[in-house]
């Protein structure tokens, strides 16, 4: 069974096992350059500053407090994305895993020395908001983040379910501005799907958490079912995606290759690394798949755009990723809470490292409006007073023309996915001529 190791910082969906905290401790090492004697006088002078703090701060201050903070320091100074958990915040993080939960939906990391938005959830307080991946959060109920741990700001945002908190958005180009979120219980539904054009499967991951696999699965096959044979190709959405369990990037990713690395994690220590290959069995059975990426899909949903990429089994449109190539364990403390620490960096198939780099997409195309442009002077042949009828077309369902109105519509205002579905239809139509000949 593959180790649950994080492959993203997730406030809302990470979840750890007894294993990878064996394994994270047997790779811990002292530091070569410190002797023991070096070791025990920064520990005494760690004892004194505490002391010292203690004593003559302005405001009476516990050790667990000033202990607690110290920690977190010691953890975030390593880079963005280790931290401590006291109890508390270990508890949140546990019940998040379960998939509800009360907040906002919202993945985030610290930036700067302030919160920086990953990715809004679908369908949660915050996308309906209209917060943005790359949104900054400067101020919370009034108060600056700055100084604030993640953790602590994380805190703030949550609270009962039904209450509100004011968050102070910066934003690209624009002036500071004031949101007012009602908080709600966070339910994820982490894979949704339909059919698109009546012959392409359009499958929406949001995040990569227990399951996600054979949601997936049970979608292509879904669709395949339906349409008897008709199927013409799979857009796989991954925008936004803030990322998840790396099992779970191995597990979808898997469910379209036959062999091959599907992704490798190198830890400090060499006989550490751990390569992940894909089992023999493709459900989509080698039909047309296009992988929609933005700035917002990171670290496990660049583990799948990476392998499908690497292997050519997919075509990755939209914008280049969020670019996070490190792996998290999350280490349980007891009664005093949990560490997150970065204890690998991990390799698509090709050897590439995508940290800050991101997957560049093969199709690159930006956000737009499609809007049709209708001339008044130009008349169909239909639209002629006593039109001679084709004697051979259909009745058409009127269910089925106002499906087809609605999703005109929502492709009008997704131009990314307009493409996406086109770009699969227009291969699919490809190979099914090259079969026939």
């Amino acid at each position: 069974m593959l180790k649950k190791i994080s492959a993203c910082f997730s406030l809302l969906v990470m979840l750890t096992t007894a294993p990878v905290v064996a394994q994270a401790a047997k790779t811990d090492k002292k530091p070569v350059e410190t002797s023991p004697e070096e070791t025990y006088e920064l520990l005494n002078l760690f004892g004194e500053v505490l002391e010292r703090a203690k004593t003559s701060y302005v405001d009476e201050v516990s050790d667990e407090q000033l202990i607690q903070s110290a920690i977190n320091g010691m953890l975030i100074s390593l880079d963005p994305h280790s931290s401590y958990m006291d109890g508390k915040d270990f508890k949140y993080m546990s019940e998040q895993t379960k998939g509800k939960f009360g907040g906002l939906g919202i993945e985030v990391t610290m930036e700067s020395g302030v919160v920086k938005i990953v990715s809004p959830l679908d369908d949660t307080p915050a996308f309906k908001a209209g917060l943005k991946p790359g949104d900054y959060i400067v101020n919370i109920d009034g108060e600056s983040v700055v100084g604030m741990s993640l953790n602590d700001a994380v805190d703030k945002m949550r609270g009962k379910i039904g209450s509100k908190v004011k968050l102070t958005i910066r934003r690209f180009n624009q002036k500071p501005f004031d949101v007012t979120i009602k908080r709600e219980e966070i339910k994820i539904q982490t894979v949704k799907s339909n059919i698109k054009s009546e012959d392409v499967v359009y499958v929406r991951i949001t995040s990569f958490s227990d399951d996600t696999d054979k949601m997936v699965e049970k979608a292509v096959k879904d669709a395949k079912k339906k349409l008897k044979g008709k199927l013409k190709g799979i857009v796989l959405d991954i925008r936004n995606n803030p990322g998840g369990l790396l099992d779970q990037a191995v597990s979808v990713s898997d469910l379209f290759l036959d062999q091959g690395e599907i992704v490798s994690t190198r830890s400090r220590n060499e006989e550490d690394t751990v390569k992940y290959n894909a089992e023999k069995g493709d459900i989509a059975e080698g039909l047309p798949i296009v992988v929609i990426v933005n700035d917002g899909s990171a670290s496990a949903s660049e583990i799948v755009a990476g392998a499908l990429q690497d292997h050519k089994r997919a075509i990755i449109l939209g914008e280049k990723t969020f670019g996070k190539g490190s792996v998290q364990t999350v280490i349980p403390l007891g009664k005093h809470g949990a560490m997150r620490l970065t204890t690998a960096r991990y390799y698509t198939p090709s050897g590439r490292s995508i940290q800050v780099k991101g997957i560049e997409p093969d199709v690159a195309v930006k956000p737009a409006k499609v809007e049709e442009i209708e001339s008044p002077f130009e008349l169909s042949e239909g639209e002629y007073n006593n039109a001679l009828k084709n004697e051979t077309e259909e009745k058409t369902d009127a269910e089925k023309q106002k499906k087809a109105k609605a999703e005109k519509e929502e492709l009008s205002k997704d131009y990314q996915l307009a493409r996406a579905i086109d770009l699969v239809r227009a291969m699919g139509i490809y190979e099914q001529g090259k079969n026939q000949k």
